[in-house]
């Protein structure tokens, strides 16, 4: 098992050498991303096909991001909507870049293994009470009593 950790721990460390290798290369990076209940995607969530095929977000350069140790964190828009992301780099199989035809897959599965590539209680509970108070401040009172 100390193997696989070990694995597990230098695999993760080649998906975040190649993400930002080709984000400095071409400017921007794709990952695919597997379901699992450690990705948060906002509010969002998986629709059902991606949580079957797994989801494709895109990076650039003038984003703002953080890879943290155990995955990244980042604010990203879907349509009109911005959702704060938590990705952790265990669940990201597939990092490329379209204009340089390179991808790297990874489809090792870390949920056979003890993995401790995952998103603090603390991250996972910051994120959920900003969207509570985001839909909050989206809420508009309205006075319809008659005036005069």
């Amino acid at each position: 098992m100390k193997q696989s950790n070990e694995a597990i721990e230098r695999l993760n460390a080649l998906k975040k050498h190649i993400f930002f290798e080709l984000l400095d290369i071409t400017g921007r990076v794709f990952i695919v991303v597997r379901y699992h209940k450690d990705v948060v995607i906002g509010k969002r969530g998986f629709l059902p096909e991606e949580k079957e095929k797994g989801i494709v977000l895109v990076f650039n350069k003038r984003m703002k991001f953080q890879w943290q140790e155990w995955g990244i964190e980042a604010t990203l828009v879907f349509g009109t909507q911005t959702e704060h992301c938590l990705i952790p780099v265990d669940h990201i199989i597939g990092v490329y870049s379209p204009e340089i035809n390179t991808q790297f897959l990874s489809l090792f599965d870390t949920d056979k293994t003890a993995s401790t590539y995952k998103p603090s209680e603390e991250n996972t509970e910051t994120l959920q009470a900003k969207e509570e108070t985001k839909e909050k401040e989206k809420v508009i009172k309205v006075d319809f009593r008659k005036k005069g």
